[in-house]
């Protein structure tokens, strides 16, 4: 299944995706007598999405999709998960390009408040302070069962599903000192997500995604989750070790190549199956 968020009358509301467009969940929920949460986060939590998926796949597909809202306007998923965690450096390729070495016997992981979240088409700002910012396409992962201490083995088995992600950081500011690191990353609109959230089982192998990193319709650089230096299974369960994870919680998994964003440019990530995720860039320097 494919789940978003989309604009209906003033309002962010959950839908489900379908080949002929977004179905609001409030709308089947009027049509059919159902009483489904109709806000995505609301709906993330396994118990709650297993069944939905198993009611919607028991309906009658011309009949949900009599329902459809054409050119529906895509929000970012929500808007206050309860944690965002992001991975630097997961693939050896992006630690070369700031000339860094690749953790690699633990993740290099960071926090970002929930006021950087935009979606898709939203504008990515880039910040006074900074004369070097940088956009990275990442895969995201998006906690579906509340744990702790989860094993890379069963780690698969929490997850909601998946999406695409972009994340900026402040890379001027952060080469200063590394100890900048939050606040190079924690700029408003400095993390975009959406539009769709595919769930698990739509994902034959995570591993066999290729991610790629887009600026102006160009490939800036692309690559296979399966060369992550910390696979999403590794993630979830170094992270469900250090602290609980919640539905809703995000996981961003690193970037195969990050790239330098102006005023004017359009950056997307690409992941393979997935709707493209693609924001436009303004330079706040150049206002006023």
């Amino acid at each position: 299944m494919r789940l978003a968020t989309i604009r209906l009358d003033g309002k962010e509301t959950a839908a489900v995706v379908t080949a002929a467009g977004a179905i609001p969940v409030e709308t089947i929920n009027k049509e059919f007598g159902q009483q489904w949460p109709p806000q995505l986060f609301d709906l993330l939590p396994l118990e709650k999405l297993e069944p939905f998926k198993e009611w919607v796949a028991g309906q009658n597909t011309e009949a949900l999709e009599q329902l459809v809202i054409q050119g529906a306007k895509f929000g970012p998923l929500y808007r206050h998960p309860r944690k965002i965690w992001g991975i630097g450096l997961n693939y050896v390729e992006h630690a070369a390009d700031l000339s860094e070495v690749s953790p690699n016997t633990e993740p290099a992981s960071f926090m970002k408040p929930d006021t950087t979240i935009i979606g898709p088409g939203d504008t990515i700002q880039v910040p006074l302070q900074s004369e070097r910012t940088t956009a990275e396409s990442e895969l995201g992962i998006v906690i579906g069962k509340e744990c702790k201490d989860v094993e890379e083995e069963d780690a698969l088995s929490v997850i909601a599903g998946y999406t695409t992600i972009i994340d900026m950081t402040a890379e001027d500011i952060l080469q200063k000192n590394p100890r900048y690191l939050t606040r190079a990353k924690s700029f408003d609109t400095f993390f975009s997500f959406g539009p769709q959230l595919v769930t698990a089982e739509e994902v034959e192998d995570v591993l066999d995604l290729k991610v790629a990193t887009v600026i102006n319709g160009e490939i800036h650089r692309d690559n296979l989750v399966s060369n992550m230096t910390f696979q999403p299974q590794q993630l979830i369960s170094f992270h469900s070790k250090v602290m609980t994870l919640l539905p809703g919680d995000i996981i961003s998994t690193g970037t195969p190549g990050a790239v330098v964003i102006r005023d004017g440019d359009v950056v997307e990530c690409r992941i393979d199956g997935f709707e493209t995720l693609v924001n436009p860039v303004m330079d706040l320097k150049n206002e006023g």
